[in-house]
């Protein structure tokens, strides 16, 4: 399967459909058909059907979907069906709160490494994590083999620490700074700024 002709707004939804699942999972149900899974994530049936169809045939007509064999092949699809490390820029206010955020690693994600440039944060601790001077970032990077990265920098630092991510080999980025960034074409940037979020729902207030 081309990943490339998947539509991006269809790999966005699988995400949540996960999260819904892998709840059911956990209370024990057993089966869910596109129906009940739509009542759990606000998206009809039918859109549920054709956005999982686009990976094969993962249920049978009249009897829905086996969940723990959907939870395995949408972590498969998704590719968090094993562990991904994930280098942190920005040790500030928020690269404390994702350093300590215990969310990522029943996911499929852990951070393992901490960088700043600031020559009072590091060496300091963040949990067990110790924060390491980000003139080391691309050689750690690097012989770490790490493909992805968190970028909690200010906005007028954030190019520039991308093409270091980017020269250590970095192929996604997720940037909480609030600025966009210029990347090559085989490296995925997704952005997470809250006041554009919060800016979109006032539209409806």
């Amino acid at each position: 399967m081309n990943a490339e002709k998947i539509p991006d707004i269809i790999i966005g939804r699988l995400p949540v459909y996960l999260r819904a699942i892998q709840r059911m999972a956990d209370n024990g149900i057993k089966t869910t058909s596109s129906q009940e899974l739509g009542e759990h994530v606000g998206i009809s049936a039918a859109q549920i059907r054709k956005d999982i169809s686009q990976f094969g045939e993962f249920g049978k007509q009249g009897t829905g979907y086996s969940i723990s064999y959907l939870l395995d092949k949408l972590k498969e699809i998704l590719k968090v069906d094993r562990k991904w490390d994930v280098a942190l820029v920005g040790a500030g206010d928020m690269g404390h709160a994702l350093a300590r955020y215990q969310g990522f690693t029943n996911r499929g994600f852990q951070i393992v490494m901490i960088f700043d440039n600031s020559k009072d944060k590091v060496g300091q601790k963040i949990d067990n994590f110790t924060i390491e001077d980000s003139e080391k970032m691309v050689e750690r990077i690097k012989s770490a083999g790490i493909k992805m990265a968190m970028l909690t920098v200010p906005a007028p630092a954030a190019q520039s620490v991308a093409d270091k991510l980017v020269q250590a080999g970095v192929r996604a980025i997720l940037n909480y700074a609030p600025i966009s960034l210029n990347v090559p074409n085989n490296v995925k940037v997704q952005y997470i700024d809250p006041a554009t979020h919060l800016q979109r729902m006032t539209y409806y207030l």
